[in-house]
């Protein structure tokens, strides 16, 4: 662990770019909604293939971040074959926007039961059906939203998803044509009392909230170091002061397209987050490489679907 576990973001990590990816992850977005109810999907892959083939050549910063990590999974991960050439990193490019085409499927329902493949299934059950909610710790480890999947088996729960972008009421709009109104994108930036309040509240009526733990926000934030792939990397602490604020159970969600399903594995991750003050960053700084772990772990078995295109180690 660093000698400063809690600390702020680095400088290398440029805020600026983050912007500058979301406006263009908003933008294809934007475009794919409206695009894709007039085309099949097989055309609109070719678009987003050539949307992507795009964002590799002119995205300087995103490139070369891809590059990096490719070059970490080769090194740490090498029965992954992973290798860290141009031809790969358009490939993570291109599963970035076949990612976006599921993202829309999901929300639209043209994801089905049959479509998505239940880990631990008695789990999320369990969890859905219990009388207060739960805080779940997503990533941009493939394709989060599949988590939807669940209305449609047993009770329908209401995902309360915390987002740091500015579009977030846009996104909403998109959401509910899609008919996801089992879905809200809450704009967060800081964990005021007000938001506390209201999200404790949702938690009360067996709503869960949904974060994801494996980006420092755009705004900046304190954040802990982990061992990652090898390497010290930030990571937010905002996830685990949150479960301690909501006093719930706390959950790991990651779901990876494998072949043309999606396999969801939901795991417990910690009954509370609870801590006395002078214990308070050494259980931060457990729960965050606890989570760096299942990252790692679920990472090996897909690797070009971690979707971190900016500058994510320290060194």
């Amino acid at each position: 662990m660093a000698e400063d576990p809690m600390s702020t973001p680095d400088a290398a990590v440029p805020a600026g770019w983050a912007r500058t990816r979301e406006r263009g992850t908003f933008a294809l977005m934007r475009l794919m909604f409206f695009v894709m109810p007039h085309l099949a999907r097989p055309v609109v892959v070719y678009i987003v293939h050539a949307i992507a083939l795009y964002f590799f050549v002119f995205g300087r910063r995103a490139r070369a971040a891809s590059l990096d990590y490719l070059t970490r999974v080769a090194k740490a991960l090498p029965e992954s074959d992973i290798r860290p050439t141009w031809r790969v990193a358009y490939r993570h490019f291109r599963a970035f926007g076949t990612s976006i085409l599921d993202k829309l499927d999901t929300w639209s329902g043209r994801l089905s039961v049959d479509d998505v493949v239940f880990e631990d299934y008695a789990t999320m059950r369990a969890v859905a059906h219990a009388p207060r909610g739960a805080l779940v710790l997503g990533s941009h480890l493939g394709n989060l939203e599949a988590l939807r999947a669940l209305g449609t088996r047993g009770r329908r729960v209401k995902l309360n998803v915390l987002v740091h972008t500015q579009h977030a009421d846009y996104f909403n709009r998109i959401l509910q044509k899609a008919g996801a109104t089992d879905v809200e994108l809450i704009q967060v930036t800081t964990l005021d009392p007000a938001k506390a309040i209201e999200l404790r509240q949702r938690i009360d009526r067996g709503e869960w909230v949904v974060i994801t733990a494996d980006r420092v926000p755009v705004h900046g934030g304190r954040t802990v170091d982990v061992n990652f792939l090898g390497g010290s990397a930030p990571l937010p602490i905002g996830p685990y002061v949150m479960a301690s604020v909501l006093e719930c159970p706390v959950y790991t969600l990651f779901v990876l397209r494998r072949g043309a399903r999606n396999h969801v594995h939901f795991e417990p991750f910690a009954e509370r987050v609870t801590w006395q003050r002078p214990s308070r960053d050494a259980v931060i700084a457990d729960c965050a490489q606890k989570y760096a772990e299942r990252l790692e772990h679920y990472l090996r078995l897909e690797p070009l679907q971690w979707f971190n295109f900016y500058r994510f180690w320290r060194n």
